[in-house]
């Protein structure tokens, strides 16, 4: 072994990994360009079954759940302490949710409304919940909407959480909403056809108000969108891992936002 070989691994028998891992990750928080930041971030949070799988053998899956949860949790801990506005996360999508056994949803459900009435418990949060609830056991979908209340006026961040979410459904519902609203107000259906701009339908949205996404999370090695915010997303950047969720690093988000930091938007131009 040279001397510099043993200089190095002596320095690693005496600064220990944790030490060195949360350098790096402040000296990459240093170097980040805050002016290039995104305003929304919205990830797809994949991969929590085949985690448990590897992780957890022989276990119930709702491990790979409650593992997913907490990250989800440290997430938008991180979204906040870099000054993101708006976060959206997907839990559980209409796909999901009727491929789902009744003993693999209902664990999982329980999880989610856990999720979701400690982010809004946290005081820090509005939270939005942001998909077809209808669709979901009448005490969940209550316990969702309950939390959501109580996180009305926080100021911090905005976290939108995609539960029952499927993008063609928000389609067809904003297109419902839109038709109903012009209902009211006697419309003729051969005007509105007309008259109908790209904003209109924006406005009925799930999301409506909020700006759209401009970074695009996805874990888990998968480089699709399934149909995830497909009206919002139109012009924005992707960043995919390899990553199993609840393995995903704080480290991995800062290299996301730097990805996206370097890029030029183009919005279709």
């Amino acid at each position: 072994m040279s001397w510099g070989q043993r200089v190095r691994a002596v320095g690693k028998a005496l600064v220990p990994k944790g030490l060195i891992y949360s350098t790096y990750e402040q000296r990459l928080l240093r170097n980040l360009d805050r002016e290039r930041l995104p305003r929304h971030v919205a990830v797809l949070a994949d991969g929590n079954r085949r985690w448990a799988r590897v992780n957890a053998p022989g276990q119930e899956l709702v491990v790979g759940y409650r593992a997913g949860a907490d990250k989800l949790r440290e997430f938008v801990g991180w979204c906040d302490e870099v000054g993101i506005r708006v976060v959206t996360l997907w839990v559980l999508s209409t796909e999901n949710l009727r491929r789902a056994e009744a003993e693999e949803l209902n664990p999982l459900l329980e999880v989610i409304c856990d999720l979701v009435i400690g982010l809004a418990e946290t005081g820090r949060y509005c939270v939005q919940v942001v998909g077809d609830l209808n669709l979901l056991p009448a005490p969940i979908s209550a316990a969702l909407r309950a939390a959501e209340a109580i996180s009305v006026g926080n100021e911090g961040i905005h976290v939108n959480v995609a539960v029952s979410y499927g993008g063609r459904r928000e389609l067809r519902d904003a297109v419902r909403s839109l038709l109903a609203a012009e209902a009211d107000k006697g419309t003729d259906l051969a005007d509105l056809a007309s008259t109908l701009e790209i904003d209109h339908i924006s406005e009925h949205l799930y999301t409506a108000g909020q700006p759209d996404p401009d970074l695009i999370i996805r874990t888990s090695g998968e480089q699709r969108l399934s149909g995830f915010l497909m009206w919002q997303s139109a012009h924005s950047e992707f960043y995919f891992c390899e990553a199993l969720w609840p393995d995903f690093r704080k480290v991995d988000f800062i290299r996301a936002l730097r990805s996206y930091a370097q890029r030029e938007r183009r919005y279709g131009r």
